[in-house]
């Protein structure tokens, strides 16, 4: 009975498997993606209430005008790159929407239906639009390549928190709900998603990236921007609690430039 269950366990984790399987953009890298971004999308805006609930949003001009003017300039230029490819359904279910939260709090984020909140700490650091773009393309990268409906699906068939597989096989919204709380960290750490995976921080540097260049930012700037911040303590490194870095992580981004640099708008 336990092997015949057993087999069966493995039949239908390579059914889900091969009927959930997606490509990233650009990247071309396969991804197992178990659940709709209709559900993303109604979690993130879930998650989203709530945080922007229990924060207060920021009153510098500045700030708010330079987030949302970098935003808006390198969602538009994925938008028309997505376009001119005939991708426009990787875009379902994703609205871009940029905040400001006032806090010290040196981090920046984005849910999976394209809201990106950055924290005022972080504005100290990146004080010039080309430094916010270095951020703001990272954040993007995630939702465009779907990285959280990736991380959820891991989560489900590693079978975290007992019944997990079950959020995709029954669909049950309670079930979908943990997931994203454990895959994200909302609730326990308000305001704060948890650490992506090393694979996943790397594709997101690369097409971070390239999404700069496809708006005109400068990406030379990228590689000082990650070694300042991780030779710095302190409040720096609370953006490493979310955007590990390393040595390796920074060489990666330096052999990246060559490509992006493909991207850049004709002048």
């Amino acid at each position: 009975m336990k092997k015949r269950f057993t087999y069966l366990f493995y039949i239908v984790i390579i059914a889900v498997m091969v009927v959930s399987c997606g490509k990233v953009m650009i990247t071309g890298r396969s991804q197992m993606l178990l659940f709709s971004q209709g559900e993303l999308t109604s979690l993130s805006n879930q998650a989203y209430t709530e945080i922007m609930s229990k924060s207060e949003p920021s009153t510098n001009g500045s700030h708010i005008k330079m987030v949302n003017k970098v935003g808006q300039d390198l969602t538009k230029a994925v938008d028309r790159y997505v376009k001119e490819k005939g991708w426009e359904k990787s875009l379902e279910g994703i609205t871009w929407k940029f905040d400001v939260i006032k806090s010290d709090q040196v981090n920046a984020f984005c849910l999976p239906n394209g809201n990106i909140v950055f924290y005022e700490g972080i504005m100290k650091i990146t004080n010039t639009p080309d430094l916010v773009a270095v951020v703001m393309g990272h954040e993007i990268a995630h939702a465009l390549a779907k990285h959280g409906n990736e991380r959820m699906s891991q989560e489900a068939l590693v079978g975290v928190a007992g019944q997990a597989l079950n959020a995709y096989l029954g669909s049950e919204s309670e079930k979908t709900q943990m997931l994203f709380g454990l895959a994200f960290g909302v609730g326990t750490q308000l305001g704060v998603l948890l650490p992506y995976s090393r694979k996943h921080e790397y594709e997101a540097d690369r097409l971070g990236l390239i999404i700069m260049a496809m708006a005109g930012y400068d990406i030379n700037v990228a590689p000082g921007f990650w070694e300042k911040m991780s030779a710095g303590g302190g409040s720096k490194m609370e953006f490493f609690s979310t955007h590990p870095s390393d040595a390796n992580r920074i060489a990666q981004i330096k052999k990246v430039l060559p490509e992006a640099a493909t991207y850049a708008p004709a002048r």
